[in-house]
């Protein structure tokens, strides 16, 4: 089945549009429409924009049915948020706040943020989404290095001006190789006796 159309009052303006968007699907939802309004045929369209028969008349279609606000694509709602938009900000306040008392933990993992949305918000999140969720509101994961209960930072200090050096310079310089090349082969090698 071919497609085209016939309609000419918009070329001009798609002409125009074409040069000036950014976005390369977008570009050839109008490239697509332009070239109908000009008269090419389907197969000949999909030749031009190297895509396939139902981009091109999926997008012609829409056209046709809608103009050219047709050819924009359209928000797809996807799932929505466990987490209310509106709870984001208090959240993110409990977040901030840190861990309380009745949390049983002095830093908040992912374990425990996944237990707080589910008790504090009603939101029930796996692990993963946890994260995903803390991403998405500005949160990056970062761990604290681990710091022992006795380690003690003057003791620190002390050891390290007390230590020999870890590394010492050689007393005998390095030997340097005659070869440019730096193979390891001996010189007489090279000549053998015939």
């Amino acid at each position: 089945m071919e497609v085209s159309v016939h309609d000419q009052q918009d070329v001009a303006e798609l002409r125009r549009v074409v040069k000036l968007e950014r976005n390369a699907k977008q570009r050839d939802r109008y490239r697509a429409v332009l070239l109908a309004l000009e008269g090419l045929t389907t197969p000949r369209i999909m030749e031009k924009l190297d895509r396939s028969r139902p981009f091109v008349q999926q997008w012609v279609y829409r056209y046709r049915d809608e103009g050219r606000p047709g050819l924009r694509e359209r928000p797809r709602p996807g799932q929505p948020t466990k987490l209310k938009r509106n709870d984001e900000q208090a959240f993110k306040r409990r977040l901030e706040a840190g861990a309380r008392e009745d949390d049983g933990v002095c830093t908040l993992r992912g374990r425990d943020i996944q237990r707080i949305l589910e008790r504090e918000f009603g939101a029930k999140y796996s692990l993963n989404g946890v994260y995903d969720l803390l991403h998405r509101l500005g949160y990056s994961c970062l761990k604290p290095r681990p710091v022992h209960r006795k380690n003690d930072p003057q003791v620190m200090a002390q050891w390290l001006a007390d230590s020999p050096l870890l590394s010492t310079t050689s007393r005998r310089p390095a030997r340097v190789s005659r070869l440019r090349s730096g193979s390891r082969t001996k010189p007489d090698s090279v000549k053998k006796a015939s």
